[in-house]
């Protein structure tokens, strides 16, 4: 076992000891402590292939294309548990009113641990009152508009980012909350085609993070549905090593999304986001800034993602999500050829609950990326899953 993986271990089974603690002696105070997670295997029939590092899930961005990026013969029979997840939540009574607390894992490797089966921290915060504290779903982010589908990653062009944060939600009445955040900084950046910009810059370039990202959001909750309106100002800073080159652009987006309800428990889930330099706030694609190969200097990319989706509700024990989401980025002319200009994403699923925790069922998937010179590729997917919720 990893040190990583025995060290986050650790703190959960502290955690759960210093809670169990309080709650048997403070009682009276009716502190409560709820754990809660699931397990799920995944069993995958890969028409194609994608990246092996992340053959557990579909990303279009992972999608090979041409020559260069093949990785192998076609067809890969896949098995995986990377989404289960473990998740303590905390209630303890203050004099400033009710403290929530949330510790959440699952175990979905990505950067440096991508196609690992490992520990990856999802949520630890603490709310009381107004504030809240810690990391957790960005504001910019609409969680309620994720199809019910049991691909891992999800639709491709949704805005979904779980950041650390410093929240305040200073109106929260009536089914309507407004709320802003200071987020942790952060830029994905293109060095591009070294040759046409400035020499010092090619893989020396590194993101900047001089100010916090400000990000805000409007959702009104109502028996209809929701709707949820959220921007985001940023700076993006860009430097070498020694510092001999650095710059900084502004960055900016909106995302309006929401739910209506339909027939019963059916809902149609939409969301439309769009701005300069949020490419690492979506959930698939793109790059925050690229070289200008005129100037020399850097661009803060456009990009543009929706999502339409409708969750249907056959019964108590069937249910099923249709839907497709695309990622699309305006690309500099200093970005090479092979660099993200579209992705496609496409699932149909039936799911089936035969008791009360449990689900399986099976999903069909489609994704398509194509690079900024119109070479793409596609894969194609069937998926198997079994969920035990506790």
């Amino acid at each position: 076992m990893k040190p990583k993986t025995i060290l986050y271990l650790c703190i959960l089974v502290g955690l759960l000891a210093v809670l169990g603690m309080a709650g048997e002696t403070r009682a009276e105070d009716k502190v409560r402590v709820e754990i809660y997670g699931f397990i799920q295997m995944d069993a995958i029939g890969d028409f194609n292939r994608v990246d092996p590092n992340w053959n557990a899930t579909l990303r279009p961005s992972k999608i090979p294309v041409g020559a260069a990026n093949q990785v192998g013969k076609d067809g890969e029979a896949i098995f995986s548990v990377k989404q289960s997840r473990l998740g303590v939540n905390g209630f303890i009574p203050t004099g400033m009113g009710e403290l929530k607390t949330k510790f959440e894992f699952d175990m979905f490797g990505v950067g440096p641990d991508a196609g690992k089966t490992t520990i990856r921290l999802l949520h630890a915060y603490g709310e009381i009152g107004q504030f809240l504290v810690g990391q957790t779903n960005s504001l910019l982010m609409d969680i309620d508009v994720f199809p019910n589908t049991i691909d891992y990653w999800g639709p491709a062009g949704m805005i979904f980012f779980r950041n650390i944060q410093a929240r305040w939600t200073f109106w929260k009445r009536e089914g309507m909350k407004v709320a802003v955040a200071l987020e942790a900084p952060g830029s994905a950046i293109d060095a591009g085609q070294v040759n046409t910009i400035d020499p010092a810059l090619g893989a020396n370039v590194h993101s900047w993070n001089q100010y916090p990202d400000l990000t805000a959001q409007f959702r009104l909750d109502g028996n209809w549905g929701h709707f949820q309106a959220a921007s985001i100002l940023r700076v993006l800073g860009y430097d070498t090593p020694d510092g001999s080159v650095s710059g900084h652009k502004m960055g900016w987006g909106g995302n309006l999304s929401g739910a209506v309800n339909t027939i019963g428990k059916d809902k149609v889930l939409m969301q439309l986001a769009y701005g300069d330099g949020i490419a690492n706030y979506l959930n698939d694609g793109g790059v925050d800034l690229a070289p200008h190969s005129i100037t020399g200097g850097a661009d803060a990319l456009p990009i543009l993602g929706a999502l339409v989706y409708y969750d249907r509700y056959w019964s108590d024990k069937w249910s099923s999500s249709i839907g497709l989401s695309e990622t699309w980025q305006d690309n500099s002319d200093g970005q090479t050829a092979s660099a993200f200009h579209k992705g496609s994403y496409f699932s149909v699923n039936l799911l089936h609950y035969p008791v009360k925790h449990v689900m399986v069922g099976g999903e069909f998937l489609w994704g398509r990326l194509e690079q900024n010179d119109g070479a793409a590729g596609t894969d194609s997917r069937v998926q198997f899953s079994a969920k035990f919720d506790f």
